[in-house]
């Protein structure tokens, strides 16, 4: 996969550009595919906010950019579905734009459903992710963002990428995402890491790690 790891959705012209080259044509002639299930995890859940961002009325901007067509891929319901059918959902799809929330019921849900298993199929679709969307790919987490338990208590991510991400740095309404506090998280993560605002992603591509910003980030720990 080509990945758009963002904090808060494609909020300015840079992103939405790093967007169109993952894409390699217009988003108006891409088909996407949102999985709005993070938003229902974790002990803040509202239900309105899943609807938010499917029905692109969310203030993050992903399904309401313009795209030729946005279906829903909830992944609770995957395994109800038949395989087949599904699966030709998700190869069909330019992009997959995967909803903020809870990191570890997202991460529990694309195991249980089997969409981390196709993961390594989808050469050529971009993946779109939101905040946890973002860090659910990552090898860990930290503790500081551990909300929802799974079953298992296996508190580790997918570890697509070998960095991981602290998000909302200095958000108003996230008045503990101080690069104070950034940095004590990293004291506790493994490899490599982020601190990204809401005017940045981090965009991979063919091995390339490139950060992608008209805001404020810093890399903690730069990979040995």
């Amino acid at each position: 996969m080509k990945l758009l790891l963002t904090d808060s959705g494609v909020t300015n012209a840079s992103i939405r550009t790093a967007l169109v080259e993952l894409l390699g044509k217009p988003i108006s002639e891409a088909d996407a595919l949102c999985i709005p299930t993070a938003g229902y995890g974790g002990k803040h859940a509202d239900p309105a906010g899943p609807w938010r961002f499917v029905s692109g009325r969310s203030p993050h901007p992903m399904t309401g950019l313009g795209w030729k067509s946005v279906g829903v891929l909830e992944l609770t319901a995957l395994p109800s579905i038949d395989r087949e059918l599904w699966h030709s959902w998700v190869h069909g799809a330019d992009a997959l734009l995967v909803n903020g929330g809870d990191s570890l019921y997202l991460c529990h849900w694309l195991r249980e459903s089997g969409l981390a298993d196709l993961f390594p199929s989808l050469h050529d679709t971009v993946y779109v992710g939101l905040s946890a969307g973002s860090m659910v790919l990552t090898p860990d987490i930290g503790a500081h963002f551990v909300g929802w338990t799974p079953p298992s208590g296996d508190l580790s991510t997918l570890g697509v990428v070998d960095f991981s991400l602290f998000p909302h740095l200095d958000h108003p309404a996230c008045p503990d995402n101080t690069l104070a506090e950034a940095e004590r998280w990293a004291t506790g993560i493994p490899g490599p890491a982020y601190a990204i605002d809401a005017q940045t992603a981090v965009k991979v591509a063919d091995g390339r790690v490139e950060v992608v910003s008209e805001g404020h980030w810093k890399l903690l720990k730069p990979a040995s």
